[in-house]
């Protein structure tokens, strides 16, 4: 990991306090939201898998500095943010939850598995920075484990249950198209969906105090640039976070084109290392 301020928060479950709430986004109830507002027919989601692709690509230029998402399955380090050890596509952390029910999902569908040991002590760790009963073989398990194709499907699938889907859900609900619906999942992704100010769901509270969504009658423009800036306004209460290049060189460089639909050609910019997608 080239930046370390892609997790540090000062309180360790801050980004992660999402897994009791996805019963909620899966029902349409989460936030409150209202029912989707038909988006453009022509124009296809986040979710589609040509978008999904380039969605991976341009969190793992902020989370990784590469475009290489599929490379990050082995990833894993402690980067110093008081969440234990970092690691995958998504940044799994050991200190907040997400990664031990990774390591469960994994077992539960390949029983015997190299990191299935480790249960134990990642039961223990959870809400902390410690490493311990995963020292010292941990690392070399997981770059193990990432060899095996369950592994990494096991990856996906939390990846998307706990961050991809609940955002790309929400971002259909406000009527918003394939631009929308990303920021939304880097939010996520950054922030997680708890209820500490910073959080997803806090940072749109506070765009929708400005401005209004399409499925509200709003300009979708107006509403981006509200949700940005208050997506800016919660990375900087984090000194770890006022690198706000993700959202300032990237973000919004698709919404001042107008490129709502997050078509290639695109170019951008994260911590003054440029990109490509074609």
């Amino acid at each position: 990991m080239s930046h370390p301020d892609r997790e540090t928060a000062p309180v360790p479950f801050s980004r992660r306090t999402v897994v009791t709430l996805i019963g909620a986004v899966a029902s349409g109830a989460l936030l409150g939201a209202p029912r989707a507002a038909a988006t453009s027919a022509a124009a296809p989601g986040l979710d589609d898998p040509a978008k999904k692709e380039i969605a991976m690509k341009l969190v793992s230029s902020a989370e990784n500095s590469s475009l290489d998402w599929k490379a990050q399955y082995k990833y894993i380090e402690d980067i110093g943010d008081g969440r234990g050890y970092t690691a995958g596509i998504i940044g799994f952390c050991s200190g907040t939850g997400d990664m031990l029910d990774l390591v469960q999902l994994y077992t539960d569908r390949k029983p015997g598995n190299v990191l299935a040991t480790y249960l134990p002590a990642l039961r223990r760790v959870n809400g902390s920075d410690s490493h311990a009963g995963l020292d010292p073989d941990f690392p070399k398990d997981w770059r193990k484990a990432a060899q095996d194709t369950a592994f990494q499907q096991a990856q996906n699938d939390e990846r998307d249950r706990v961050y991809f889907n609940p955002a790309v859900k929400q971002g259909k609900a406000d009527g918003l198209r394939a631009l929308g619906q990303f920021a939304y999942y880097d939010a996520i992704v950054m922030h997680g969906d708890g209820d500490d100010p910073t959080s997803f769901r806090n940072i749109r509270k506070r765009a929708l105090r400005s401005a209004k969504p399409p499925a509200q009658g709003g300009d979708e423009t107006t509403y981006l640039n509200a949700f940005l800036d208050a997506r800016v306004w919660a990375m900087k209460q984090e000194e770890a976070h006022s690198d706000t290049t993700r959202v300032d060189t990237e973000q919004r460089v698709f919404l001042r084109k107008g490129n709502l639909d997050l078509n290639p050609p695109l170019d951008w910019k994260v911590y003054g290392d440029s990109y490509h997608i074609g």
